[in-house]
């Protein structure tokens, strides 16, 4: 059986895992460089590790964990005060909030465009997401779909299409367009 602490433990990884990425880009909005995001990264993740057993509801991990990625962006500021580069806390805090509406429409975004590709037949989506994989040679997707490269590239053109009026609909659906 397992103890109440390897639970959390695992559930922690869980979510902080699926959503480690939007924390990221949220951070990355608010500091120079990708390095002083990695520092406030592993920060934030302690930070998240160590307060896990405060947060209520596992739903509201995301907005939490943005919430706490905001106040350790700040404090991080706070810490390079003396450098001349450095925004004023106002025009930060403007930032942050931005910051997080962007976030919530993105993730609205992401969500819908997830259902969207379900909602595609396997073969279809298959192709659509292959030509999107690091690395991937075009040439060898349009082969594996039987087209040539420039039939391949309407044809995934259209698929965009489709998916971006999927997409459209629903938002606007839930009232996010």
């Amino acid at each position: 059986m397992k103890s109440e602490s390897s639970n959390n433990h695992e559930e922690f990884l869980r979510l902080f895992t699926a959503n480690e990425s939007a924390i990221r880009a949220y951070v990355r909005c608010l500091v120079p460089t990708r390095d002083d995001a990695a520092d406030i990264m592993q920060g934030i993740s302690l930070v998240l590790w160590g307060k896990f057993h405060e947060l209520e509801e596992l739903d509201g991990f995301r907005s939490w964990a943005l919430a706490v990625a905001r106040y350790e962006t700040l404090a991080w500021h706070r810490d390079r005060a003396r450098d001349r580069l450095v925004l004023a806390g106002d025009v930060l805090g403007m930032i942050a909030i931005d910051s997080a509406q962007q976030e919530k429409r993105l993730s609205a975004q992401r969500d819908a465009l997830e259902n969207c590709l379900k909602q595609l037949p396997v073969d279809k989506r298959h192709l659509v997401l292959g030509a999107y994989e690091p690395g991937v040679c075009i040439q060898e997707v349009a082969e594996q779909s039987g087209r040539t490269v420039a039939a391949f590239y309407q044809w995934l053109h259209r698929m965009r299409l489709r998916l971006r009026d999927c997409c459209r609909r629903s938002l606007e659906t839930e009232g996010l367009s």
